[in-house]
């Protein structure tokens, strides 16, 4: 299934194109459309579909500055551009901006077929290329990549002389010269059961694809499973925009590969190119922290020391504290086991040396609980009395059992409160949708300005945070008040449409059929 967004201010003609593409036994699949480029700028950022038809003339951002702007952010996008004037500069500069097909309008729905089957075909294409993993390794095995590869491994990790970086680059054929720069990190994680080498292997193929076609980032692996970015622009706004649109197409290509995710950290912007690795070791401290994670993820350091300032300055010269900042729960056992065998080894003190260890333990958890703003008196205040530490110690199976309870509490409050740091930015934003979905305004763009965010890092975050995109749920929220209006008021179908916050009546009954399974007519009469 291919899914299709569609662009055009013309409602007869996205009525037309919705019927098509929506037919019973379609290979496509309408999941979003607007009636202006901004907002359908906007709306694909968040949906990221296979392609896009869209007019030329539309009002605030035309189709052909829309596709500009998206091909740049999303390369694989593949674009049909749809127009009423049959005029070579239009057909010159869509072909310059790497548009799929040119359709004139008035045009017929066999014409409409035609090219989106051209349009398949080219996707599978280069899907089957990316599969192609004979081209990957040769690729990757080339002497100019093996160059490169090596400089900018030796750029990252701080081997080049400041001196040497342009003048290294230039031989190269590596473009960095810009005014500001960011590294991104992504860990290629595979979370099936039985590890599937390949999987990865197909999602680097479409990463090493994405980094060739973003002129903004150079990139390379430096692992098997590790790729770095580097981001720049000359300009410091733009470049912080970008970089959140290219984790998110990070994730979204690796998500096409199911038993696979992506953990990508971005580091803080900087001014030099003699600052890279600097920014590398600070993306790679971030990367640390999402070792728990087991789902794809953006973390921005700027976020994280935001608000985790208390998690990474834990006091170091605590073994288990800094061991604590990081772990997985499944490293519990490895952590007992230390322990136990330290017991094992002094079995004729084991009351004293276990005492001497649990406490050790409730200190460690402590300090973790309080640098992550939570207080160990109000998270596990039993394990603070002396009649607790007495009944852990009294034998190694109790030991085990209550560390192990201990550290899976202080972990999942880890995680609460690194997962959870959006959580006061979430609310602000779903109270705002809540009073103003009804304004066909309301849009990604309006809510991020609400709540002091750029509008993709608010697209990231709140899309990690509610498991849902945006979009999805300003939809489900318009959805959910036309619903009720369908059950308490008599309401024509068009007024309720607008009343819940749809530019397009026509629009409405088909989002409203696709979320719910009835048209809205027929959700009234079964309620009846």
């Amino acid at each position: 299934m291919y899914s299709v967004f569609i662009a055009d201010d013309e409602h007869i003609v996205l009525e037309g194109m919705r019927k098509k593409i929506s037919m019973e036994g379609s290979a496509f699949s309408l999941i979003g459309e607007a009636t202006d480029g901004e907002i359908a700028f906007s709306m694909i950022q968040e949906l990221k579909p296979d392609i896009l038809i869209t007019d030329i003339k539309m009002p605030f951002m035309d189709g052909l500055e829309l596709s500009r702007l998206l091909k740049k952010i999303q390369p694989w996008l593949k674009i049909i551009i749809l127009s009423g004037h049959d005029e070579f500069e239009y057909a010159k500069e869509a072909i310059s901006i790497g548009v799929e097909d040119y359709i004139l309008k008035p045009f017929t729905s066999e014409e409409l077929e035609k090219s989106l089957a051209k349009v398949a075909r080219a996707i599978d294409k280069e899907k089957q290329e990316e599969k192609d993993l004979t081209k990957l390794k040769a690729e990757l095995e080339s002497s100019a990549i093996l160059l490169k590869n090596k400089f900018l491994t030796d750029l990252v990790l701080g081997n080049v002389a400041t001196a040497e970086i342009f003048k290294t680059a230039k031989e190269l054929d590596i473009n960095l010269l810009a005014r500001y720069y960011k590294l991104a990190v992504s860990d290629v994680r595979n979370t099936s059961a039985s590890f599937d080498m390949s999987a990865i292997d197909e999602a680097k193929s479409a990463l090493l694809n994405l980094s060739h076609s973003s002129p903004l980032a150079t990139a390379f692996f430096i692992s098997p499973v590790r790729m770095v970015s580097i981001l720049k622009d000359n300009d410091k706004d733009e470049l912080e925009e970008y970089s959140y649109n290219f984790a998110e197409a990070v994730s979204h290509l690796v998500s096409l590969q199911k038993s696979c995710i992506v953990i990508t950290s971005l580091s803080s912007t900087v001014e030099h190119s003699s600052l890279i690795a600097e920014s590398y070791r600070e993306a790679l401290r971030v990367l640390e922290q999402s070792r728990f994670y087991n789902k794809s993820r953006i973390i921005s350091a700027d976020d994280v020391a935001a608000s985790c300032d208390g998690m990474l300055s834990l006091q170091e010269n605590d073994p288990l504290v800094e061991r604590l900042k990081y772990a997985q729960k499944e490293e519990i056992s490895s952590i007992i086991a230390q322990y136990l065998e330290m017991l094992n080894d002094n079995s004729e003190s084991f009351h004293v040396i276990a005492s001497y260890l649990f406490v050790d333990v409730v200190v460690a958890v402590s300090h973790l609980a309080e640098n992550l703003g939570g207080n160990i008196k109000e998270l596990m205040p039993e394990i603070l009395t002396h009649s607790f530490v007495e009944n852990a110690v009294q034998n190694p199976d109790v030991f085990e059992k209550e560390v192990r309870k201990i550290l899976e509490s202080i972990l999942a409050f880890r995680d609460s409160r690194i997962q959870g740091r959006y959580g006061d930015v979430i609310l602000k934003a779903k109270d705002y949708i809540q009073n103003n979905f009804k304004s066909q305004d309301t849009c990604l763009k309006s809510v991020a300005s609400a709540v002091n965010f750029s509008p993709n890092h608010f697209s990231t975050i709140f899309s990690q945070e509610c498991g849902m995109t945006f979009i999805e749920y300003l939809t489900n929220v318009r959805i959910e008040e036309a619903k009720k209006l369908l059950r308490t008021t008599d309401m024509k179908g068009a007024d309720i449409a607008y009343e819940s916050g749809f530019s397009d009546p026509h629009y409405f009954s088909f989002i409203f059929k696709k979320t719910t399974g009835l048209s809205p007519r027929d959700y009234k009469q079964q309620l009846s």
